[in-house]
């Protein structure tokens, strides 16, 4: 199966995919990146040689065939050069989160056993001194911007550049080395080691081939037509698995440009300079995106209001459909053409996406009405579903088959089905090979038929459109027996600019309960305006004027689940929001910004009593790790809010 899919004219590697595009077309862009306010660009002839180059310089520092190399930074050309570098020699990168701190990156390195790193620079230099101690097996450092490293002399350093030069000097004096090296690699071989985010303990080691990866890459690129006068903006992590098969894989199977941002904080100034045609965020990226547009108009004028929520409205009525290619009357499409001209067109080249011809999202479920909304103003927005240990490809939307409450259909190669107590099983190529050093856990992956075990629950719709419910260790059932699924509720809430986080309550209780977390710009912003002065999140988000605001959403979020039969038991009958907001740094939350929810249920397990005590009040003290690892603590007296709850329809007998 994987042969097949992925070694289709002999390209069944990275490397070879790399000196492929390198030999038919050298002068193509293949990276760029910002630096001082300047877009650089390298051509896939410039990729190649620095490759070439950087494997080298690593062979003449003992890097060997099943080496693991990790990589540290933000998403930098040099970066994605070393995991090709690695790749060519037989070794295995293992991209690692750059906003962790050193004792979180001190697991995976040990686990790893890693003896060469790769970083971005002297911040990321400083994590690995300070822990190299606790790394017996590390040898080499090697890092990419040279600024501030001017005093540092440990012999085990190396600019990135000076290991370039020792690399050209090695390939002149052994001219046939690398391609050799190139020429042993298989497509079985393991390409990437991506680890887990630990939701529910130790991280592993998701070992994926060089097959699997290009197999889920060529799937995608099939089923949306991508081709190599694309562009894609890299800026999410990229120990991500979404970044590795969108920015990594598909760029080296279609032959598009990766595009590097200058910084965190320029993202969305280089993604409206660039205009990528293909797209990739987790809905939180989506749900700030639209919460920024949301803050911007309440600013506006009320003209320009007025034109905004008249052609919103139009958008909504018949903007998937135009999309889709469906029925439309012609006073709507008369309607959304001016709605295009004056709302929809300006409002994509605000967001960067004028260009897009297809975005995804996915790592977590997206809110159905935050999923239209995107689709209604013509952004070819599609959910996508998968894991780490499926290169993030189970399923796929095409075109004119959006279903804003499904996940899409299997993609190619990909079988899919439900098992007898609900849970999504998967085979195709682009499973993982292995767990790292983890034979029961990778035993333990797949039932006795080769069949993937996801941890989702969910069902197949009619037409074989997955419908993705929650993680199946999260569903539970209230005292009454009806089914409780705390992440459907809480993406709608999340669909609210002013709620950037809930967290719900409710397994064999008798009512569901949550916390909230707000989105400290939204209601900010909301608060200013009306007058309401405010010291931080902790002041702001413990006014009444603020409760009040949150309980209208949890109400609004009420009345929709009372009509669904399915989860009608489920609404919110009390709240609370939260002093502090659920940070990564605290494990409240993983590196990709999903609720560590068994942690968060015991460290703040008194507010949980206390919303199923009756309480109206309860104090708590928690302590937060600030960005400098320095530790502090907050607390507060948290007002707990009763919420109004609705009849619920009935289904007919």
């Amino acid at each position: 199966m994987q042969a097949k899919y992925a070694a289709p004219d002999g390209q069944h590697t990275f490397p070879r995919l790399m000196m492929h595009h390198a030999a038919v077309r050298p002068l193509a862009p293949a990276m760029r990146e910002k630096n001082l306010g300047i877009w650089q660009t390298l051509t896939w002839a410039d990729v190649a040689e620095r490759v070439r180059a950087l494997a080298c310089g690593l062979a003449e520092l003992g890097f060997r065939r099943g080496d693991n190399l990790a990589i540290v930074g933000d998403n930098r050309p040099h970066l994605y050069m070393m995991m090709t570098a690695a790749q060519c020699l037989g070794g295995v990168p293992v991209p690692l989160y750059q906003d962790a701190v050193a004792e979180e990156m001190l697991f995976v390195l040990q686990d790893a056993g890693v003896r060469f790193i790769a970083v971005e620079d002297q911040e990321q230099v400083d994590k690995m001194l300070e822990i190299k101690a606790q790394v017996p097996a590390l040898e080499h450092i090697v890092y990419d911007d040279p600024r501030g490293m001017r005093h540092y002399n440990q012999p085990f350093l190396h600019d990135m550049q000076a290991l370039m030069e020792m690399g050209r000097i090695h390939d002149r004096n052994h001219p046939d080395f690398l391609d050799h090296e190139i020429e042993r690699g298989h497509f079985d071989d393991i390409s990437v080691m991506l680890y887990t985010s630990g939701t529910t303990g130790k991280p592993k080691g998701v070992c994926q081939t060089h097959a699997a990866f290009i197999a889920a890459a060529r799937g995608c690129i099939e089923t949306d037509r991508m081709s190599a006068d694309g562009d894609i903006l890299s800026y999410l992590p990229m120990a991500w698995v979404g970044d590795h098969l969108f920015s990594f894989a598909q760029a080296m199977v279609a032959g598009f440009t990766i595009n590097c941002p200058e910084s965190g904080d320029t993202v969305m100034t280089d993604l409206r300079e660039i205009g990528p045609t293909y797209y990739f965020a987790p809905p939180r990226v989506f749900e700030s995106l639209l919460t920024s547009v949301m803050i911007r108009m309440e600013d506006a004028g009320k003209l320009k209001q007025k034109l905004f929520h008249h052609f919103m409205a139009v958008a909504k009525r018949c903007g998937a459909n135009i999309l889709d290619g469906k029925p439309v009357s012609g006073a709507d499409r008369l309607q959304y053409w001016l709605g295009n001209l004056l709302v929809y067109g300006p409002l994509r080249n605000v967001l960067g996406m004028s260009r897009i011809r297809a975005a995804y999202t996915a790592g977590a479920a997206i809110g159905p009405d935050l999923f239209k909304f995107y689709r209604s103003i013509g952004i070819n927005l599609k959910q996508f579903y998968g894991q780490t240990e499926t290169c993030a490809y189970v399923c796929l939307q095409p075109d004119g088959q959006i279903k804003f409450d499904s996940v899409g259909q299997a993609a190619p190669g990909v079988q899919l089905k439900i098992a007898d107590n609900g849970e999504v099983l998967v085979k195709g190529p682009m499973l993982l090979k292995e767990y790292y050093k983890r034979p029961e856990a990778t035993a333990e992956a797949c039932d006795a038929e080769g069949w993937f075990l996801t941890g989702d629950a969910g069902f197949l719709d009619e037409d074989g459109h997955l419908k993705i419910i929650d993680r199946a260790k999260d569903v539970g059932k209230l005292a009454n027996g009806a089914m409780f699924a705390p992440n459907y509720i809480e993406n709608k809430l999340k669909f609210f600019q002013h709620v950037k986080e809930a967290v719900c309550f409710g397994a064999d209780r008798g009512m569901v309960t949550a916390f909230i977390n707000i989105d400290v710009g939204a209601v900010g912003n909301w608060a200013e305006r009306r007058g309401i002065a405010y010291s931080g999140y902790t002041d702001l988000a413990a006014k009444a004027e603020v409760y009040e605001l949150i309980k209208t959403c949890l109400e609004e979020v009420n009345a929709t689940l009372a009509s669904d039969a399915m989860v009608a038991d489920s609404q919110v009958h009390r709240f609370l929001i939260l002093h502090k907001e659920l940070d990564p740094d605290d494990d409240e939350l993983t590196r990709t910004r999903k609720v560590r929810r068994n942690f968060v249920s015991e460290k703040y397990k008194v507010l949980i009593d206390a919303l199923y005590d009756g309480k109206t009040s309860q104090f708590i003290e928690t302590e937060v790790k600030f960005e400098d690892g320095r530790r502090g603590k907050v607390s507060a007296d948290l007002k707990i809010v009763d919420c109004k709850t609705f009849p619920i329809a009935r289904k007919a007998a």
